[in-house]
């Protein structure tokens, strides 16, 4: 489950930062127009943090996660307590305390450089979820996103479907996915702050030595 995780964590949270101004102008853009648009201002994101929760049929995540650009990634989870996602753009970790177990996988130049909003692109087909406009987060919600809905266009993606909610200060808010296995998955990202100056050393990590190391569990090393 951590390895199906880690994969739409990232695919999800590698570059979704925007210039905080709001996205719908008067002009009514189609979804597709729409996403394009967002992806382009997300191109001069220097570095972000907000809270993040991941909802799954069994569990709730919750932590906070920090990004730099070129692709380092940190999310430091509260539940789980310590357990920790990390990469540098080169080396992906995870610690599982729980376990006292560590997960190493060396990333290729071609997964470093994948950008989530990119993938999406790639994969999916997009619309409007219901409306062009404003609608509630969810039912009896007071903020306001604008939803696309996302489907696959062939079963080499890890969801079927997925809800992106967009904020009215132009970041992803939400998204809710349904796995193959129609399991949902829910990334909740809250509190989010741009342009921190966060240090590179931020993403610097050793787990624990007592830890029981298991290297490449994503995919074979290259």
């Amino acid at each position: 489950m951590i390895r199906f995780i880690y994969i739409s964590v990232v695919m999800v949270v590698l570059g979704l930062c925007g210039s905080g101004v709001p996205l719908f102008s008067q002009e009514i853009l189609t979804a597709s127009q729409f996403f394009d648009q967002m992806s382009e201002r997300y191109e001069f994101i220097q570095d972000y943090e907000a809270d993040i929760t991941i909802t799954q049929p069994d569990s709730v995540l919750t932590g906070v996660i920090y990004y730099k650009n070129p692709n380092r990634i940190r999310i430091n989870f509260t539940e789980p307590e310590d357990q920790v996602i990390v990469s540098d753009g080169s080396l992906l970790t995870v610690y599982l305390p729980e376990q006292s177990v560590t997960l190493n996988q060396r990333l290729s130049r071609s997964d470093s450089d994948a950008q989530g909003l990119r993938l999406f692109r790639q994969g999916y087909s997009i619309a409007y979820k219901e409306t062009p406009g404003y609608v509630p987060l969810e039912a009896d919600s007071r903020e306001q996103v604008i939803k696309l809905n996302l489907v696959w266009k062939n079963t080499d993606e890890g969801f079927r479907q997925i809800e992106m909610s967009v904020g009215e200060n132009g970041f992803i808010r939400r998204l809710s996915g349904i796995t193959k296995d129609y399991d949902e998955i829910q990334i909740d990202l809250e509190n989010l702050k741009t342009n921190q100056n966060i240090p590179e050393a931020r993403f610097d990590y050793e787990s624990p030595s007592s830890s029981y190391v298991i290297d490449n569990f994503i995919f074979p090393d290259e």
